[in-house]
């Protein structure tokens, strides 16, 4: 017999989640998919960037409203833009 695993949240995270914009949880299934998918993932590779100190600082900030790494929130920056040139 199989058992089926049943996944509980707290009531703090789906409160989170009802504010989360149709956007952040589209964002939030797709990277699930990708994570969940049968093609191994792509190498990353380390790179070092000069950013303005207040830039960072800010972004890290904003990021952070977003409940969103900032790294990540970087790479959307550079996947949304190559999608749109």
């Amino acid at each position: 017999m199989k058992i089926k695993t049943t996944q509980l949240f707290t009531d703090e995270y789906l409160a989170m989640c009802q504010k989360m914009t149709v956007h952040q949880r589209l964002n939030f299934l797709d990277e699930f998919r990708l994570l969940h998918s049968s093609q191994p993932p792509s190498k990353s590779k380390l790179i070092s960037i000069k950013i303005p100190e207040d830039l960072l600082r800010s972004f890290r900030i904003k990021s952070n409203l977003f409940n969103t790494p900032y790294q990540t929130q970087i790479k959307k920056l550079m996947k949304d833009w190559l999608l749109k040139n």
